[in-house]
């Protein structure tokens, strides 16, 4: 019997298990600035860049890719159609900007050494040795790539990323969908699961559903 008053961990996946948030920042800075720049030069305005710090941290990390967009173009007083999520990388579109991201993500990633936090490798580890349950609760859709490419896939006793989530219709963070689904697949009480996270977006899905 598990004498820890709580019987499983969900982690977030960048920042958290691995250091791709700075991938995915990049990756966001290059579409958005480009984006930005024909928006200044039709206009003929300053130009005002995509801040890797504060836009980022505000407006996209942790949220799926197209309330990303969404949240960050409307900081910027920029309305867009929303179109679809199959929508191509070149329109634009709220889909399509998200998509143009994902595009620029992939190719940053197969160029890019995926570094890990090992203390918190060690910290799950250590988890597991005393029968703790351990998940894994991601909006990227790259999440099982990179937890192949970086050997912790078996790690992890279940598993939600952006696929899945689009698959099963899941509301992103700040909603708490991925987070509960992920603590059924556990098969704990959301009571007795803590929540790991690094994004507002993700602590607040944590507090909505009600985890330990």
């Amino acid at each position: 019997m598990c004498k820890f008053s709580f019987d499983a961990v969900i982690f977030d996946l960048d920042g958290v298990i691995t250091q791709t948030a700075e991938i995915h920042s990049q990756a966001w800075k290059i579409m958005f600035d480009d984006f930005l720049l024909n928006i200044a030069k039709g206009k003929k305005e300053s130009f005002k860049p995509f801040d890797l710090k504060e836009d980022y941290l505000n407006y996209v990390d942790g949220k799926p890719r197209c309330k990303g967009v969404e949240s960050f173009l409307k900081s910027r007083g920029v309305t867009l159609p929303y179109g679809k999520h199959e929508d191509p990388p070149a329109k634009n579109t709220i889909c399509g900007l998200g998509n143009r991201k994902n595009v620029l993500f992939k190719k940053l990633l197969k160029c890019t050494e995926v570094k890990v936090f090992v203390t918190t490798i060690d910290f799950i580890k250590e988890l597991k040795s005393k029968g703790i349950k351990i998940g894994v609760a991601s909006s990227s859709e790259s999440c099982k790539k990179i937890l192949v490419k970086t050997g912790l896939f078996k790690l992890f006793d279940a598993f939600i990323d952006g696929l899945v989530s689009k698959k099963l219709n899941l509301k992103g963070k700040p909603e708490p969908d991925i987070f509960l689904t992920a603590c059924d697949k556990l098969g704990v009480d959301r009571k007795r699961c803590v929540i790991v996270e690094d994004a507002v977006s993700g602590v607040q899905a944590g507090k909505k559903g009600g985890f330990y």
